[in-house]
C-alpha cells in the first residue's frame, strides 16, 4: 500500500515538470475508472460514488483539478449539473470540500429525472472562472 502511494506521489511530481504529462497523470489517485474533461487551462478527472448513479439517490463526485502549463492553481471550485433538454438544474446545491492538494469531493448531488445531465465544474482563479462540462446519461 505504501509503495503504491509512493508511486502515485512520484508520478504526480514528475507530471508537474511537464504540462502535457500533468494532464495525463491528473486524477491517478482516484483510480482507473475516471472520466476526464479538459479546457484551455485545466484538466479535470472525476468519478462518481457510487459508480452507477441512480435517479432519486444522492451521490458524490470525487475529482482532481490539474492546471496546465502556465495556469494558476484554482482559488475555488464549484460543481453543479443541469439538464439541457429541460432547461433546469438540480434541486440540490452541491458542497465542495478539498481533500488534498488539487483533489476535492462534491457532496449532495441528486438527479431527480432520467435523461442527459451536464455535470459542470467551475474553476475560479483570480477574476476568471473557467467552466468545464461533462455529459452524463441516466437511464
Amino acid at each position: 500500500m505504501r509503495a503504491r502511494a509512493s508511486a502515485i506521489l512520484l508520478a504526480f511530481a514528475s507530471a508537474c515538470a511537464s504540462g502535457n504529462a500533468l494532464a495525463q497523470a491528473c486524477g491517478e489517485a482516484l483510480g482507473p475508472a475516471v472520466t476526464r474533461t479538459d479546457s484551455t487551462h485545466y484538466s479535470i478527472a472525476w468519478r462518481t460514488v457510487p459508480e452507477r448513479v441512480v435517479v432519486g439517490q444522492h451521490f458524490v463526485v470525487d475529482f482532481a483539478v490539474c492546471p496546465k502549463t502556465g495556469a494558476k492553481v484554482p482559488q475555488a471550485v464549484r460543481v453543479d449539473a443541469n439538464m439541457p433538454a429541460h432547461r433546469h438544474g438540480m434541486n440540490y446545491r452541491a458542497g465542495v470540500a478539498a481533500r488534498g492538494p488539487g483533489t476535492y469531493r462534491a457532496e449532495g448531488l441528486l438527479f431527480h429525472m432520467a435523461g442527459r445531465w451536464d455535470l459542470t465544474f467551475d474553476v475560479v482563479s483570480g477574476s476568471t472562472t473557467e467552466r468545464l462540462t461533462s455529459p452524463m446519461q441516466l437511464p
